[in-house]
């Protein structure tokens, strides 16, 4: 069964977590606590804080999804549960609750969150949970008398469930490897416009001639040879035209003029987070090796700082 990361796409309006449902069985497993205040002397009677702490989000931790006959596993890394947490502070979703995912709830609101960064000083531990570091913790107040008399007294609700939008890390690494290289096309294209006008304004009828070089190690050319095959093993699907006639290039050696070699620096640098080493299925690290790899950015940037271009 397939397991998937979830991540978020921070370039989307509607992505993250929208609100926080109250449910009778929450896919992370874990059940919340109802906290109660301790009596007090000027009080006569004990009143309840109705106050909900338990577990938003839990890392690496596997949780079923079933998609018509598809069924898989989909988790969260501690890096994205910590932007998860800031960023549904951030779009004001703190009163945004739900009841089993379905009825919209007034009167519930998170007033306390926390990343858990210590297994034994954490505050969740005063209160019998036990979660591993990483995860993000909420209070929840429940100002609603009926979600607090007949749900949460009677038990009919034991946890926290999320509801928001999330992306496939691995398609959104391909969408993100397609985006850079697209990117990278227009600059080509800007720079052959900007030699075309340059030439008819001289008027001489002569081509410009761009400086190249050929001298990227071995380990450059292998590295795209290396993308190229495991390209062909997954029926060629990862990287746009501009990545797989960049990979012959430079597979055969080819030179390469200055202005593609900042491009090759800048592509690497910012795509580097989508290379895997261990996952050579991965369009993202297809891609990465297509352009020359590690190997690629190393040269990049060292000829670029030889031509005092960086």
């Amino acid at each position: 069964m397939n397991i998937i990361e979830l991540v978020l796409d921070e370039m989307q309006e509607m992505m993250g977590i929208q609100a926080i449902s109250i449910v009778e069985n929450p896919a992370i497993e874990e059940d919340f606590v109802a906290l109660k205040t301790q009596k007090v002397e000027f009080a006569t009677q004990n009143d309840e804080k109705r106050i909900l702490m338990g577990a938003a989000l839990i890392p690496n931790k596997p949780i079923y999804r079933r998609n018509g006959e598809d069924e898989f596993y989909v988790y969260f890394s501690k890096d994205t549960i910590r932007k998860a947490s800031e960023l549904f502070f951030q779009n004001g979703n703190q009163n945004k609750s739900t009841l089993e995912h379905e009825a919209e709830l007034q009167g519930l609101s998170v007033v306390e969150s926390w990343i858990i960064e210590s297994e034994e000083k954490d505050k969740s531990r005063l209160y019998g949970l036990e979660m591993p570091v990483g995860t993000w913790m909420v209070s929840m107040k429940v100002n609603n008398d009926d979600i607090w008399n007949n749900y949460v007294k009677t038990g009919k609700v034991k946890g926290f469930s999320i509801e928001g939008y999330f992306v496939d890390k691995v398609n959104f690494a391909k969408q993100e490897m397609e985006l850079l290289e697209e990117q990278e096309a227009e600059l080509i294209l800007a720079q052959i416009k900007a030699v075309i006008k340059s030439d008819k304004r001289r008027k001489t009828g002569k081509r410009t001639e761009l400086e190249s070089y050929s001298d990227y190690p071995k380990s450059v050319s292998n590295n795209a040879k290396r993308g190229i095959d495991l390209n062909l093993k997954v029926n060629n699907k990862c990287a746009t035209d501009v990545g797989k006639i960049r990979a012959q290039q430079l597979a055969q050696g080819k030179p390469v003029s200055v202005e593609t070699i900042k491009r090759m620096h800048s592509y690497l640098s910012r795509a580097e987070e989508y290379y895997d080493e261990g996952d050579t299925k991965a369009c993202g690290t297809i891609s990465y090796l297509l352009w020359g790899g590690k190997a690629g950015k190393r040269w990049a940037e060292s000829k670029l700082k030889e031509l005092g271009q960086l």
